[in-house]
């Protein structure tokens, strides 16, 4: 079975910036892509950020393109989100996720495997 578990939520100002971290635990198998997303109160989930296995693509919502960066160490077996320029609107659950699937994929339809999530708030 396969865990990820989140890092490095909390409470900024407007204009600030964090950085969450994921590690990824028990049996996993090459080439799988992770991504990023959130959920607000009262909306539905949604797609953050995904990097395919080498690293080497990646893909943003529009509306956080410019401000946040993914990123992976896969001897760490972890994912990285650095949040710049945070905005009251970026307030949700950030949950790390993990699929066999392509980056395409990941933006369109929801992930096979999820952390429990770790809150960032964002005051104005």
């Amino acid at each position: 079975q396969v865990q990820l578990v989140e890092s490095g939520g909390g409470l900024v100002q407007a204009g600030g910036s964090l950085r969450l971290s994921c590690v990824t635990s028990g049996r996993t198998f090459s080439s799988y892509t992770m991504g990023w997303f959130r959920q607000a109160p009262g909306k539905e989930r949604e797609f953050v950020a995904a990097i395919d296995w080498s690293g080497g693509n990646t893909s943003y919502a529009d509306s956080v393109k410019g401000r946040f960066t993914i990123s992976r160490d896969n001897a760490k077996k972890s994912v990285y989100l650095q949040m710049n320029s945070l905005r009251p609107e970026d307030t949700a659950v950030y949950y790390c996720a993990l699929d066999y699937t392509t980056i395409a994929t990941m933006t369109k339809s929801l992930p096979w495997y999820w952390g429990p999530g770790t809150q960032v708030t964002v005051s104005s």
